[in-house]
């Protein structure tokens, strides 16, 4: 079983070496301990009650999240609460008097009562309360001085006094697993992000289940090697660490199995996993699946104001107005200073099409948090609207400042440069968002677009190829090929991709409406006639009579194949030209052709 109060591992926190297989395989595999579920029920009582103590209210919640999934505790089975040791009880009064002025958020007073205490559970409250004095200061004073979008200057004071003494009670080995934490989050600040890594997994070590910790760790963690790289304790909680990490590094298919190999242990009922599931199907765009688990969310928590922005940005691109209205109604009636609420009405503004009003709501958010990723990316995306790139690559900056793992920020930043026509800064973004998301097409269309306009349309041909290989969301990959085919007069391969995307969009049963159909339809019409393949010629111009940008040319096109035929001119019976028309004229499912081009495999 993993302690509450775990021991500490000598040099167990430190960066080893490669990670093997079987290591892999036991980050796959749940903890043993979830066969004890009354077990892990006490051990979350207990951190419940010390983070209550020290006044570590989010970890409180999540415990409590994930206590109240479990079935209740009969008396008997309690915990007993945690034995007072004689520096307890002499800062009994003073720890009493400052929690209450710590809770009531007077920092400085709370922590001028504790400079004399000597107990840990002392020590950790003065030394956050000082953390947190520096960190209101910091705040107020960027919310009177500063803009959102300029770049703020302003920083805790208090982090280098703390940093100082917290290092000397490091290496005396006198901090306890909360104070490591802390010390891991003044490290993190300072911007001293190798130490904290190491020190946040020393404090996972001394308190495993602590979830502050983990999810500070989380925060540093920037791909799977590095994951793999550190040595975490073996408990419970880590399965809970490793969903959100894969979550966090776009791992959806590893993220779910593990979310439902705990409801399968037991946390069925667990409003936080649930969550988790639908911000995981959010990430990969499975957006039906979201919108039902973010509903039933509602049900079961209706007051809940956490990823409800995550929820409005899929009722945006679902362009589900009087959904997001309610949303953002019930918010302001729960909320309205919540960072979550600034952001639903934000996106209910922008899908109105009131850009200026939706960058209100984010800079609202930014006030309330500067530190909020999804308000700095969508205000970026506001400016973009409005035209304002300066503004918006100011903000996609702030955002990758936040968490470079944020692809639609790298994204953003390629858009933007590519509207000033800047096509190697363009590229290096829109590689950076290829390298989050390697298989999201929309990456690989924007890099294809990118080398198309610096004119190396070898890489361009990959990266519109790997587009339609890993499922082209936008269904644009094709036509771009075939039209830089076309552009290279390779009329074969042309012609291939336009045949699979013909094949593609009537397997699919989509309506033939836009104009992109009609341009394969035309191109085609000319290449068989041109092969002397007069039925499937006819066939194409038929179709295209079915198109107002295209009916004069299919018309002219028809009069051209009839004054061949009436010449008495036979069609070809070339079996090597590739024929799409068995799905044009019986709608069957046609058999997907091999493309002309060895890319299938290829990254760029």
């Amino acid at each position: 079983m993993c302690l509450l109060m775990g021991q500490g591992n000598s040099g167990g926190w430190r960066f080893e070496g490669g990670a093997t297989n079987q290591q892999y395989e036991k980050m796959a595999a749940l903890s043993s301990e979830f066969g004890d579920l009354v077990q892990i029920k006490k051990q979350l009582i207990s951190v419940i009650s010390l983070c209550k103590e020290r006044g570590l209210v989010h970890s409180v919640k999540w415990a409590s999240e994930l206590a109240f999934a479990l079935k209740p505790l009969p008396m008997s089975e309690l915990p007993p609460p945690p034995p007072l040791t004689k520096e307890d009880v002499e800062d009994l009064d003073a720890l009493g008097l400052a929690k209450s002025y710590f809770d009531l958020k007077e920092y400085d007073r709370a922590a001028y009562f504790l400079r004399a205490c000597r107990s840990k559970k002392a020590y950790f409250l003065y030394m956050y309360s000082r953390y947190l004095s520096g960190e209101k200061k910091k705040d107020d004073e960027t919310v009177d001085s500063l803009g959102p979008l300029e770049k703020g200057q302003v920083r805790n004071e208090a982090l280098r006094e703390l940093r100082v003494e917290l290092s000397k009670k490091h290496h005396a080995g006198e901090l306890d697993g909360f104070t490591l934490y802390l010390y891991g989050v003044v490290l993190r600040k300072l911007d001293l992000l190798k130490e904290a890594v190491d020190v946040f997994v020393e404090a996972t070590h001394a308190l495993p289940l602590h979830w502050g910790a983990w999810l500070e760790l989380c925060n540093l963690i920037t791909n799977i090697e590095m994951l793999k790289s550190l040595s975490l304790p073996d408990c419970w909680i880590r399965d809970f660490f490793l969903a959100h990490m894969y979550t966090e590094l776009q791992m959806i298919k590893e993220a779910l199995q593990k979310y439902q190999s705990l409801i399968e242990a037991g946390f069925s009922k667990s409003t936080y996993i649930i969550s988790q599931i639908a911000v995981a199907y959010h990430n990969i765009r499975d957006i039906d699946q979201a919108l039902s688990l973010f509903n039933e969310l509602r049900e079961q928590d209706p007051y809940r104001i956490e990823n409800m922005d995550t929820f409005s940005n899929l009722l945006y691109v679902r362009g589900m107005k009087p959904e997001l209205s309610y949303l953002a109604h019930n918010l302001v009636e729960i909320d309205k200073y919540r960072v979550e609420t600034c952001c639903v009405i934000g996106n209910y503004y922008s899908l109105r099409s009131q850009h200026e009003k939706a960058a209100l709501y984010f800079q609202r958010a930014l006030k309330l948090n500067p530190r909020c990723l999804g308000a700095w990316t969508l205000m970026g995306h506001e400016y973009m609207e409005m035209k304002n790139t300066s503004a918006a690559i100011q903000a996609y900056r702030h955002a990758i400042e936040v968490n470079k793992r944020d692809y639609r920020a790298w994204y953003g930043l390629g858009q933007t440069y590519e509207i000033l026509k800047m096509h190697f800064y363009c590229l290096y973004y829109y590689r950076r968002a290829h390298q989050l998301r390697p298989n999201d097409s929309r990456m690989l269309v924007a890099l294809g677009e990118c080398y198309e306009k610096l004119s190396q349309l070898v890489e361009a041909k990959k990266c519109y190829w790997r587009a339609y290989s890993v499922g082209d969301v936008e269904r644009m990959a094709l036509l771009k090929l075939a039209k830089l085919h076309e552009q290279l007069n390779e009329s074969d391969e042309a012609a291939h991709c336009y045949i699979i995307y013909i094949q593609d969009i009537f397997s699919c049963g989509e309506l033939l409406e836009h104009v992109e159909v009609s341009t394969a339809l035309r191109y085609l019409g000319q290449y068989y006639f041109k092969n002397k393949r007069y039925d499937e010629a006819s066939l194409c111009a038929q179709r295209c009579c079915d198109y107002n940008d295209a009916r004069e040319e299919g018309k002219a096109l028809l009069r051209q194949i009839s004054q061949v035929r009436d010449q008495g001119e036979a069609s070809s019976a070339d079996v090597s030209l590739p024929c799409v028309f068995g799905s044009l004229s019986n709608n069957n499912t046609p058999v997907r052709r091999v493309s002309p081009l060895d890319l299938s495999s290829v990254t760029p």
